[in-house]
C-alpha cells in the first residue's frame, strides 16, 4: 500500500517530502527522527483518513452546503456554521479499521500518555499558515480517548478562525486536509522555543532561545513571558540573558476526570519564580543541537523544545517563514512583522498598519496630520486627540504603556509604539514606514495593508458574577462599544470631551461662554449615558494636569508651569479650590441625570481624607446626593488611599476603583511615561499587588463596591485573576480586552466553584493550542 493509502505512518516511515500525507509537523518529525534528533516516538493519523473518514460518514456535500455563500465577516453566522460542521464530525462513526489501526498504533507506544497533534495541509500552502488554528491535546491516556482526540483534532479544521482565513486566502475548504501526529509526552521540567536566527532582525549570526519550567503550551499560547538568551551562533556565547519572573507552571494532573482537559496550572515557590529556567551549558547544548538542524534543512528553523530527566527532546520544527515578493519581511512565530528595523520601543496598543510619517512637534501642529498619516511626535496629551483620529499609527519618543498615548491608541483600535525615544529624529516626513504596535517595532516600507487591532467577538454571552465594565472617553465610540458584552462603563475619562471643546474652563467663563462649555460637555456625556442605559456609567470627573491645561485655549493665563505634573495641582485638590470651574462640570451632569439615571460620579487623586468630605460637600450642596439611583465612587491610585482607606470609607462613599497606573508609580517611586523605567513598571510587582489586594479585601468586608480601572488588567490576565480571587466586584479593561477578560474572569470564577482556595490554585485546563 502506498504512503497516501495508509491509515497509520510511523515517524521513521515519513521525512520531509511527506508533508501532503503526514502534514508539516509530521514529516518535520519524521526528517529530525532520520537525523538522528532526540524526538519523542510517535506515528501520524494521514491526511487520507481524514479524507476517507467524511467519505465514510458522507459529510463532504453537508459541509460545503453549510459554507457556500457563508459570510464570514458575519462573527454570529460564522461561530453557527463552525458549530454545526464540528458536531457533524464529532457525532460521525469512525470507520472501524481506522479506530482499531489507531488504538493498536498507540498500544505500540506501550499505552502512555500522548500528545495528540493536529497538522494541516495542502499541496500549495505552507503549514505555518496554519499556525495557531487547529488544536493541541496533551497528556492522552487510554485507546478510547486517543481516538476522540483524533476527532476533535479533525473537526478543529473547522473552527471558526480556519474558516474565516481560508475564505479570504480563497482556499477550497475541503481541498484542504489534515494529518494527527500523535507522540509520546515529554512531561517538561522546562520546555520553550529555539530560532536559528535573530527573529527581530533577522540577524542569521545570533541565535535566540526562549525557555519557561512545565509544558510548553504555556508560552506558545502566551500565558507566560519566557526567559531570553541571545547567542552567537559561531561560538555559541551568550551575548544577552533576560530571566522572567514566572508565577506558576503547567503540568499533568493525575486526579484530572476530563479525557482531554488534563493538564493543572501549579504555583511556583518564590525561588522558582525568580530563577533562570536553564544552565549557561544547557543553554548552550540546546542551540548545538539547533545548529544541525539548520544546517540540515538548509534555512533558519524554528523549534520547539521541551527537557526531561535532564535529556532535551525536539518535538517540532519549521523553516522561518518568509513573507512578500522581492521584500525581506518575515513573520515570527509569535506572529510580529519583521523586516528592517528602523526603531524599536515600547508595544503600547497591538496590530500592524503601514502609512507615511508625518512630524510634528506640538499639538499646534496637528492640522498637518492627514487621514493614513503615522503620526510621529515627542507625546500626546489630550489636544491631539482629533490628529490620533485620523492617524493609522502611532509613534512617540516618550512614554510608556501607561501613558496618554498608550491608553487613547487602545480605544480607537490604533497601532502604537510608544519610548523610542529617537522617533522625531530617525523617521522623516513622508517616509513610508509599517509600525508593528504588538511587538514595539517600526519597520522601513510597507510590509502590511491597512490592518488595525484584530476585534474579537464572542457569539455567546457568557455570565460572570463579577461585573466586566469598559474604559472609554471617545464619544464616537459609545454606540459601538455599548453593543458589545459589558456590563457598563468602570471609567469614563472627561479628556475626549474637554479636547473637542477646545479651551480652558476658566477662559471660557472670562469670555462669557459658560453655557456654551457646559452644554458641550453635557452632550458628550449625553452619548454615553444614552448607549449604555440602563447599564452604570461611572464619570471619573476631569483630571487633567497642569501641563495639560495649559495646552487648551488660554490656559496659558491661567496655568503656572510645575516641575512634576504627574503629582502637581490635580484631581480632587483643584475641586475644593476652584468651586467656579468645578460648578460647570457638576451642572453638566446633572442635566444628563435628569434624563438618564444611569451617570455616576468618581473623583480622581485624592490625597485626604479632608479632600474627599469637602468635595462630597460641594457635590451634595448642589444636589449630587448617594442615593439609590445615584452612586459616588473613589479612585484609589495615592498610597495614602491604601494606608487609611478605612478613613476614606468612613466618609461615606458607594465605590473605589483601583487607579493601577498612578498607584503603580507611586508606590514604586517611577514615572511611568519614562522609557528607560518602562521595565520596573509593572503592577505585579509585590509592594503593589500588596496594595490592590487590601484594597479588594478591605472593600469587601465593608460591603462597598471594588473595581479596577487602570491599564493593569488590559495588559496582565493573571492580575484579573487575582482581582476575582480575592473579591473584586468589577473589573474594567480597554475596549480590545472585552472578550478576552469576560473569558479570564468566568475561568477565575470556574476555579473558585471548584473549591480553590489558594491563588494559582492547580486546576484543570483545556490545551486548545496550534497545529
Amino acid at each position: 500500500m502506498s504512503a497516501e493509502g495508509k491509515i497509520i505512518l510511523w515517524f521513521n516511515e515519513i521525512g520531509k517530502d511527506d508533508v501532503p500525507v503526514a502534514g508539516g509537523k509530521g514529516a518535520n518529525l519524521g526528517e529530525l527522527e532520520r537525523l538522528g534528533t532526540p524526538v519523542p516516538p510517535g506515528f501520524v493519523v494521514t491526511a487520507g483518513t481524514y479524507h476517507r473518514f467524511l467519505e465514510h460518514a458522507q459529510l463532504s456535500d453537508v459541509i460545503r452546503r453549510f459554507l457556500d455563500n457563508l459570510n464570514v465577516d458575519d462573527s454570529e453566522k460564522l461561530e453557527i456554521a463552525s458549530s454545526r460542521i464540528k458536531k457533524l464530525i464529532l457525532s460521525a462513526e469512525m470507520p472501524q479499521d481506522v479506530a482499531k489501526e489507531i488504538a493498536a498504533a498507540y498500544r505500540a507506544l506501550g499505552e502512555a500518555l500522548v500528545a495528540v497533534r493536529s497538522s494541516a495541509t495542502a499541496e500549495d500552502l505552507p503549514e505555518a499558515s496554519f499556525a495557531g488554528q487547529q488544536s493541541t491535546y496533551l497528556n492522552i491516556l487510554g485507546e478510547e480517548h486517543v481516538v476522540s482526540a483524533v476527532k476533535h483534532c479533525w473537526a478543529s479544521l473547522f473552527e471558526p478562525r480556519a474558516i474565516f482565513y481560508r475564505t479570504h486566502q480563497q482556499y477550497d475548504h475541503l481541498s484542504v486536509g489534515i494529518a494527527v501526529p500523535v507522540q509520546k509526552m515529554v512531561q517538561s521540567e522546562a520546555s520553550g522555543v529555539m530560532f536559528t536566527l535573530e527573529p527581530v532582525s533577522n540577524d542569521p549570526t545570533k541565535m535566540v532561545v526562549e525557555a519557561i519550567l512545565g509544558l510548553g503550551e504555556a508560552i506558545v499560547s502566551g500565558a507566560v513571558t519566557p526567559d531570553l538568551y541571545v547567542l552567537d551562533k559561531a561560538s555559541l556565547t551568550i551575548l544577552e540573558r533576560r530571566v522572567a519572573l514566572q508565577d506558576w507552571k503547567l503540568v499533568r494532573n493525575p486526579g484530572s476526570t476530563e479525557a482531554l482537559e488534563t493538564n493543572t496550572r501549579v504555583a511556583l515557590s518564590d525561588e522558582e519564580r525568580s530563577r533562570q529556567k536553564l544552565t549557561d551549558q544547557e543553554i548552550q547544548e540546546l542551540a548545538a543541537m539547533g545548529k544541525l538542524i539548520e544546517a540540515h534543512y538548509g534555512v533558519p528553523q524554528d523549534i520547539e523544545w521541551a527537557r526531561e530527566g535532564g535529556r532535551f527532546y525536539v518535538v517540532q520544527t519549521r523553516p522561518v517563514t518568509t513573507m512578500g515578493a522581492g521584500e525581506s519581511v518575515q513573520v515570527g512565530r509569535r506572529g510580529e512583522m519583521t523586516g528592517k528595523l528602523l526603531l524599536s520601543g515600547s508595544p503600547a496598543s497591538p496590530g500592524v498598519n503601514s502609512g507615511p510619517v508625518k512630524v510634528i512637534f506640538s499639538a499646534g501642529q496637528i492640522s498637518e496630520i492627514e487621514d493614513g498619516d503615522v503620526l510621529v511626535t515627542a507625546s500626546t496629551n489630550p489636544d491631539f486627540v482629533p490628529a490620533m483620529k485620523r492617524a493609522v499609527a502611532i509613534v512617540t519618543d516618550k512614554g510608556g504603556r501607561t501613558s496618554h498615548a498608550a491608553i487613547v491608541s487602545r480605544e480607537l483600535g490604533i497601532p502604537c509604539v510608544v519610548g523610542t525615544e529617537t522617533g522625531t529624529k530617525v523617521l522623516k516626513n513622508r517616509q513610508m514606514v509599517t509600525v508593528d504596535g504588538t511587538w514595539g517595532k517600526v519597520l522601513e516600507g510597507v510590509l502590511a495593508i491597512k490592518s488595525t487591532q484584530p476585534t474579537k467577538r464572542s457569539a455567546v454571552k457568557i455570565k460572570t458574577r463579577t461585573k466586566l465594565f469598559v474604559n472609554l472617553a471617545e464619544p464616537e465610540l459609545a454606540d459601538t462599544i455599548a453593543k458589545r458584552d459589558v456590563d457598563g462603563v468602570g471609567l469614563l475619562r472627561a479628556e475626549f470631551i474637554v479636547a473637542h471643546i477646545g479651551e480652558h474652563p476658566r477662559y471660557a467663563i472670562s469670555q462669557g461662554r459658560s453655557e456654551q462649555f457646559v452644554q458641550k460637555m453635557t452632550e458628550g456625556l449625553l452619548k454615553f449615558a444614552t448607549a449604555f442605559n440602563p447599564r452604570p456609567v461611572v464619570y471619573r470627573t476631569t483630571d487633567f494636569k497642569t501641563n495639560e491645561y495649559r495646552n487648551l485655549k488660554g490656559g496659558q493665563l491661567y496655568e503656572g508651569e510645575e516641575e512634576n505634573p504627574m503629582i502637581g495641582y490635580r484631581g480632587a485638590a483643584r475641586y475644593v479650590n476652584d468651586l467656579e470651574v468645578f460648578s460647570l462640570e457638576i451642572e453638566a451632569i446633572k442635566r444628563v441625570r435628569r434624563r438618564y439615571k444611569n451617570l455616576w460620579v468618581m473623583i480622581p487623586f485624592v490625597r485626604t481624607v479632608k479632600e474627599l468630605v469637602e468635595t462630597k460637600k460641594v457635590l451634595s450642596s448642589n444636589g449630587l446626593r448617594r442615593s439609590k439611583t445615584f452612586q459616588l465612587w473613589m479612585m484609589a491610585e495615592v498610597p495614602s488611599n491604601v494606608f487609611l482607606l478605612d478613613q476614606f470609607l468612613d466618609v461615606g462613599i458607594d465605590g473605589v476603583s483601583i487607579g493601577s497606573n498612578d498607584l503603580t508609580q507611586l508606590i514604586l517611586g517611577v514615572d511611568r511615561d519614562n522609557p528607560k523605567l518602562a521595565e520596573v513598571f509593572d503592577e505585579r510587582n509585590p509592594a503593589v499587588l500588596m496594595a490592590i489586594q487590601h484594597i479588594v479585601t478591605t472593600c469587601r468586608s465593608r460591603g462597598i463596591t471594588c473595581s479596577i480601572c487602570g491599564q493593569g488588567p488590559s495588559v496582565y490576565p493573571e492580575l484579573t485573576r487575582r482581582l476575582v480571587e480575592w473579591g473584586a466586584t468589577s473589573v474594567s479593561v480597554s475596549p480590545d480586552m472585552i472578550d478576552d477578560t469576560r473569558r479570564i474572569i468566568a475561568d477565575a470564577e470556574r476555579l473558585q466553584g471548584r473549591g480553590a482556595k489558594e491563588r494559582n490554585a492547580a486546576r484543570p485546563i483545556a490545551i486548545l493550542q496550534r497545529g
